[in-house]
């Protein structure tokens, strides 16, 4: 029942957000103002400074932010991937490092695993780490794209692969990578996406690491990596029902007051079904990602793997619906500054494409799901 009618603390969490979220009117010091309240670190560990919550609560968080209009990019980075990967992996040193900080606001973490040549087939991912036989140190090198925030965060946690000793292949491990290593620079890619958060390209040339920047158990490989994955499908969901929400608020405070016709146009079936569906899709959506945030934080790996993904597929398609279905709701106001919709146009498809499109969530759900053979 918890998955489907939210408790009183989280109704006041919500209610207590969104009053934040709608003063807000500095996006640089959003971050900031939102950590002071406990809001960035809510799913963090209490005895490292976090809130002692989950991904539950620190999805509503985001969502609610969303639905104002302030939405936090790097929360599905840094305390969601990032910091859940090193409360659950890391060494007491690690989260004694790291996790204070990310709750508090004070330093961040941004996150690497896609590649150029790799796209959504992570098994393909060529940057490696080998070890320095006469220091210990790990060597890192590769390239990574689409990376958001490097140059505001302190660190990336990197995926790469090390060789196993026994079988010769490569498997799965997480470094972090302070901003300022040697060998380790950046590109911005030119995005048309309106967003405070920048897009980079990485490139990792013989990065040397000390054997403390690797993260967990060399041999944990895939359960590691979906730890962070998981979180961060769920926080997507969370992203796109909020900018859904936004949307869709401007367009029923449109529709009741543009007045044509001596009828405000939200009387009108035309307008006001289309709005009704998109609003339907955003709940439905919201109830997979309660579900999937609820079963991570239940410690149901599976389980929430799958959930995840569904949730984000929902997500993303109702956030795209709900955009589009606002902009027309306005007609030529939809696309004016004013207004704040069309770029929307842009950022909603993100839900879609990243971190994982939707057909590669098809796939893995006829796959996984459904049991159908495997189509690639």
């Amino acid at each position: 029942m918890s998955t489907l009618i939210e408790s009183d603390e989280h109704k006041a969490l919500r209610a207590a957000v969104s009053s934040f979220a709608r003063t807000q009117t500095d996006a640089q010091g959003l971050w900031q103002a939102a950590a002071k309240l406990g809001y960035i670190g809510v799913n963090l560990p209490e005895e490292y400074g976090g809130g002692g919550g989950g991904i539950t609560e620190l999805s509503l968080v985001l969502e609610e932010l969303g639905a104002a209009g302030n939405p936090l990019l790097m929360m599905i980075v840094s305390p969601a991937i990032c910091g859940t990967v090193i409360a659950r992996f890391g060494t007491e040193e690690q989260k004694r490092d790291w996790l204070p900080a990310l709750a508090d606001g004070s330093r961040l973490m941004a996150f690497g695993i896609t590649e150029p040549d790799a796209g959504s087939n992570s098994h393909r991912i060529t940057t490696t780490a080998r070890r320095d036989p006469a220091s210990g140190d790990w060597l890192l090198t590769g390239r990574k794209v689409f990376v958001s925030g490097v140059d505001i965060a302190d660190a990336t946690l990197i995926v790469g692969r090390t060789e196993d000793a026994r079988t010769g292949s490569l498997k799965p491990c997480l470094f972090i990578v302070p901003r300022d290593a040697p060998g380790f620079t950046r590109r911005a890619i030119d995005m048309e996406l309106h967003s405070v958060e920048k897009q980079f390209e990485l490139i990792l040339d013989d990065v040397r690491l000390p054997p403390q920047a690797l993260v967990g158990d060399e041999d944990a490989g895939l359960l590691q990596l979906f730890a962070g994955l998981n979180p961060e499908r769920i926080m997507t969901a969370a992203f796109a029902i909020g900018m859904g929400r936004h949307a869709l608020s401007r367009a029923i405070e449109y529709a009741r007051e543009r007045t044509v016709w001596k009828a405000p146009i939200g009387a009108h079936q035309a307008i006001a079904h289309p709005l009704a569906q998109a609003h339907i899709d955003l709940e439905l959506a919201r109830l997979m990602m309660q579900k999937a945030a609820h079963l991570y934080d239940a410690g149901d790996d599976a389980g929430a793997g799958e959930a995840a993904n569904m949730a984000k597929y929902a997500a993303g398609e109702a956030c795209v619906k709900a955009v589009d279905q606002s902009v027309h709701t306005l007609g030529g106001n939809g696309l004016t500054r004013e207004f704040g919709l069309a770029r929307l146009i842009t950022a909603s498809r993100v839900a879609r494409i990243a971190p994982v499109s939707r057909e590669m969530i098809l796939n893995y759900v006829s796959h996984q799901t459904l049991g159908l053979p495997k189509s690639y």
